[in-house]
């Protein structure tokens, strides 16, 4: 079933009953804020307060963002306020403002948390106010900005937006007599590759991170390629022998030492212990400033699509006034326009959002002397789909799958059992806390 067609059969009440359980589901870690929520209690019409977690180690970025914003509307001020260390406690943090009347007026909300935020009515669609003020939607790219599309209308804005990416040691790859200028093709491919990467370098050929790190993220693009999904819809699908085949290679490659489980794989790669890495377009600014190799970024391995589309959007509180919600929808223009989606993207490593950034000139220079940057780019037309539901709006599936992941790559358990485990835990949050709200 459709999203469109859950939303349709979903009355107020059925929503207002799934509130308490889909929100907390979708939280991460506990976080606090020290005392000081930063919050707008007054409902000060002329202030703006922005919760992020900085994406892409982005906050001076950001306050860089604000600082011309505020210039630009000396009538508004824009305070930044720092709403967690990732997404998820981000998304606790917004979970528990909704109980009082201290909201932000801006958060940033992620590919996993958008959803359950905006299934719940706590955040507002953005299309009316658009009109309202005169934002030109259809600017952003389509593929970004219809992330957020749910029940014909649409509750976020592309920010923070990346796919997946392969980054390559090119020494490495020299040293051991492989191709300088792409990835390998197929897992397979990949396999002969990593044999003689170790085998000349003694270090593995890739570090991905561990369960808590998103690896749910980055691992559902290798089951694509093999053919299989985390789910059809509403339907679990992690027993499907496509999906263990992918789960049995993940834990042979990690087995073999050809794939590291690491808590920092950026670093380890940036210092030369790891001949690639597979982490978010996100990661290419810090790699950029900071690694001690040269490296290229590809594709994954397909056969494609082998890529998830991922990042994060900015969203705004339903429970705020409409004259803030103007002011926010204004702030999230401004911060997402060409000019500084291009500031945003160069600095950072994530995608444009806006349709003509690519066609400005400056962008263009900047794409051709960094051809890293670009990939990501490309592969988002031609190697990227959207995300599978037990992933994204099962409530705490990645955390779900993360933990499975886990089991099986570093705890080395049993995967068919592991994962017929996951496919019931996720089959009763569904008909615990989705299917009863269908039927009504």
């Amino acid at each position: 079933m459709s999203t469109s067609s859950l939303t349709k059969r979903l009355g107020a009440a059925a929503l207002a009953a799934l509130t308490a359980v889909s929100l907390t589901a979708c939280a991460g870690g506990s976080t606090s804020d020290g005392g000081n929520g930063g919050g707008n209690a007054a409902g000060d019409e002329n202030k703006i307060v922005f919760w992020s977690n900085h994406p892409g180690k982005s906050r001076d970025l950001e306050q860089e963002l604000i600082d011309a914003f505020e210039k630009e509307n000396p009538d508004l001020s824009v305070e930044l306020v720092d709403g967690g260390a990732n997404y998820e406690e981000l998304a606790q943090k917004f979970n528990a403002a909704l109980a009082g009347n201290d909201l932000p007026d801006v958060i940033v909300a992620s590919d996993v948390t958008w959803f359950n935020f905006a299934l719940n009515d706590a955040t507002t669609p953005l299309d009316e106010l658009w009109e309202s003020e005169n934002i030109d939607s259809d600017s952003y790219v389509d593929t970004l900005r219809d992330d957020y599309l749910y029940d014909g209308k649409h509750y976020g804005v592309p920010y923070s937006r990346s796919t997946n990416l392969m980054y390559w040691n090119t020494d490495d790859l020299a040293a051991a007599g492989l191709p300088t200028d792409r990835g390998p093709e197929t897992w397979q491919e990949f396999d002969e590759w990593a044999g003689k990467l170790k085998e000349k370098t003694g270090h593995p050929a890739l570090t991905i991170p561990d369960g808590s790190s998103y690896l749910d993220w980055y691992f559902q693009g290798m089951v694509w390629a093999f053919g299989g999904a985390y789910s059809n819809e509403w339907e679990p699908t992690f027993s499907d022998p496509k999906t263990i085949e992918a789960a049995k290679f993940l834990q042979d490659q990690v087995q073999k030492g050809h794939i590291e489980i690491s808590t920092d794989p950026t670093v380890a790669f940036g210092n030369g212990n790891a001949s690639a890495l597979l982490e978010s377009t996100g990661s290419l600014g810090g790699l950029k400033d900071s690694a001690t190799i040269p490296f290229i970024t590809t594709y994954l391995p397909g056969p494609g699509p082998s890529a998830a589309t991922g990042g994060a959007g900015l969203a705004v509180p339903n429970g705020i006034s409409d004259a803030r919600k103007k002011n926010a929808v204004k702030f999230i223009d401004f911060i997402t326009n060409t000019e500084n989606t291009i500031k945003f993207s160069q600095k950072t490593g994530y995608m444009p959002v806006r349709k003509d950034a690519l066609e400005n000139p400056e962008e263009r220079k900047f794409l051709d002397e960094n051809p890293n940057a670009e990939t990501a780019i490309k592969q988002l037309n031609e190697n990227t789909k959207p995300q599978d539901y037990a992933r994204v709006f099962v409530p705490g599936g990645g955390k779900r799958i993360g933990g499975a992941l886990d089991k099986i790559t570093v705890g080395g358990q049993d995967v068919e059992k592991v994962f017929a485990d996951l496919d019931t835990e996720t089959q009763q949050v569904i008909d615990r806390d989705i299917a009863p709200k269908l039927d009504k």
